[in-house]
């Protein structure tokens, strides 16, 4: 069996959020085995799975990634939404659009200190919708 929900999250700001609890509060009741994928419909913010404990692990992800694809690069021609779009588009590229996520015992198997998070690249991203599947 599988089961699908959009979800649409509150707009964020830049940076890296944990959105674990909002995902499991958005979803409801998960099957005792399966699998969960997430998918974000976005081409300017991403998902991955990192460090849930010490919240500056997010702050080091953003000093990273802003190192790595600065804004206001000369040779960047996709600027008319600006200066932090194309890099928006780079940065989900190389993180990425979906987790999936192994379901055990009705829970979310993630590891200890692994949390769900939102990357968002645009200093004003808006909300952002979500495909949650679950596959049973």
């Amino acid at each position: 069996m599988i089961i699908q929900k959009e979800l649409q999250l509150r707009a964020y700001p830049r940076g890296y959020h944990i959105i674990t609890d909002v995902i499991l509060q958005g979803i409801g009741k998960l099957p005792d085995t399966g699998l969960f994928h997430l998918f974000i419909k976005h081409t300017s913010a991403a998902l991955t799975i990192n460090e849930n404990a010490d919240p500056s692990v997010r702050v080091d992800f953003e000093n990273i990634f802003n190192k790595i694809m600065p804004e206001n690069e000369p040779y960047l021609t996709h600027t008319m939404e600006g200066s932090d779009d194309m890099p928006a588009h780079i940065k989900a590229a190389m993180i990425g659009s979906s987790v999936t996520i192994p379901i055990t015992n009705g829970r979310l198997n993630l590891g200890t200190w692994q949390g769900i998070y939102l990357c968002e690249f645009r200093n004003h991203g808006g909300s952002r919708k979500l495909v949650a599947t679950i596959y049973q």
